[in-house]
């Protein structure tokens, strides 16, 4: 158990159910034996109220300074208002990796059993550039950016994570087949890494296909490498596969900086209710301990948050069970007083 170090942390809980599932995992984190600093600031509409602005400048400062972050859901206007916040962070701090691990927890019936998959998304190009206009009235254009630097960043990136972790084999996931350039550019750069990895197989396959192929046998890959638009779409579908968006995790990771994630909607009409799951952002807080270092605890933790589900005791309305948010967390923090077996 780490004891020696202090970690500061920037800590974003968002709005909706956000607040809730924060503190149910600050609270986990805390009893994990690792010590934290936090430094809380808000995001988004909250933050315009107390601030005008929606993201203050001193939760920017905070970043730069902690170079971490464990943030909560944060309401996107759709059509109109403000800027997503995810977006806004990570195009700041050149957070270029979206990180999603894929993996079914223990004791939840899904159709797909024993999933285990890793998606990386280029997380700062593409159509998530805001380069829209009106040409005309009823004319809209948007622009879709895609560059050499980043195609090859996120593709070495997702090399290097296959060499380390053992895993077997990548896929690029592409439209090069109508946007020759963009999406060809991508593709050059990912077959242009690969010659450095011989023991990692690489594959191609079109976005269109490999959603088919996902649906209809998602054991067949192994590790996803995708443009920024893909990899949103893909990273949601393949959530599906294990329990969907409240149960896997999220991490944006740069050179200087790292933002760790619930994936999911903020939820308002349960906001207060004491009925959320905490499962996503304790799954990337997991993340987040791995990124620091601190691996002992990330498996304890790990270990505990599975002891819970494969109990079925204490679990969420959403995967079937009565518990509240409260609850589950207090469950979870049972579990990791409990030793658990070498693994």
């Amino acid at each position: 158990m780490s004891t020696a170090k202090r970690h500061a942390v920037t800590l974003i809980p968002g709005d909706g159910i956000g607040p809730e599932v924060t503190d149910a995992v600050v609270r986990i984190l805390d009893a994990s034996g690792v010590k934290f600093a936090w430094e809380r600031y808000s995001a988004g509409a909250e933050a315009f109220e107390k601030y005008e602005e929606y993201v203050p400048k001193e939760l920017y400062e905070s970043i730069g300074r902690t170079k971490l972050a464990l943030k909560g859901p944060v309401t996107t206007p759709v059509g109109g208002g403000f800027t997503s916040i995810n977006v806004t962070l990570r195009k700041k701090f050149e957070l270029y990796v979206n990180f999603r691990p894929i993996k079914n927890l223990p004791g939840l019936e899904t159709r797909y059993p024993n999933v285990d998959l890793i998606i990386v998304r280029e997380n700062t190009e593409g159509e998530y550039v805001g380069l829209e206009h009106e040409v005309v009235p009823g004319v809209m254009t948007s622009l879709k950016v895609i560059t050499e630097k980043g195609s090859t960043r996120i593709a070495r990136w997702a090399f290097d994570y296959a060499r380390k972790h053992g895993r077997r084999k990548i896929h690029a996931i592409h439209k090069a087949n109508i946007m020759k350039l963009s999406d060809g550019m991508f593709l050059k750069c990912a077959r242009e890494i690969a010659k450095s990895y011989p023991e990692i197989t690489y594959g191609e396959h079109i976005i269109d296909n490999a959603c088919m192929q996902l649906v209809m046998n998602p054991y067949q890959y192994d590790t996803l490498l995708l443009p920024n638009l893909y990899g949103d779409i893909v990273s949601d579908l393949c959530a599906a596969f294990v329990g969907g968006l409240g149960l896997v995790p999220g991490a944006n990771i740069g050179a200087d900086a790292a933002i760790f994630e619930a994936v999911h909607g903020s939820a308002p009409d349960i906001a207060g209710k004491d009925i959320a799951n905490p499962t996503a952002l304790l799954q990337s807080a997991i993340l987040m301990l791995r990124h620091i270092d601190e691996a002992e605890a990330a498996d304890r933790l790990q270990a505990a948050t599975e002891q819970v589900y494969r109990e079925r005791k204490t679990l969420t309305r959403d995967v079937g069970g009565t518990a509240g948010t409260k609850a589950f967390g207090d469950a979870v923090i049972a579990a990791l007083e409990v030793p658990q077996p070498a693994r």
